[in-house]
């Protein structure tokens, strides 16, 4: 029986990597106590919204309950999630 080597390092798909990267959402809820204004603001703030996109996922949370409100490595949204909780918003990170 013949036997395999394993790839090196190098031989990643840089592809594939990529798209397995961006496989997680911060994922926004709605609440009763957060004003549209400051949920506006902490978009453009912590996952870097236009102001246009930032009105777009409040209106979204606060008509549908949710939204994903920005999309990248588990690495990358740790902390711009931390900061949305840490600031009185509701949110997690799911998987897409």
């Amino acid at each position: 029986m013949p036997q395999t080597q394993p790839l090196p390092n190098e031989a990643y798909d840089e592809d594939l990597l990529t798209e397995y990267a961006d496989l997680y959402q911060i994922m926004l809820y709605n609440d009763d106590y957060n004003t549209f204004d400051y949920v506006i603001e902490l978009l453009m703030e912590v996952c870097d919204h236009t102001y246009e996109q930032a009105e777009q996922c409040a209106a979204l949370v606060h008509f549908s309950g949710k939204c994903p409100v920005k999309e990248g490595s588990y690495e990358d949204l740790l902390p711009r999630c931390s900061r949305l909780t840490r600031a009185g918003l509701t949110a997690e990170i799911v998987t897409r």
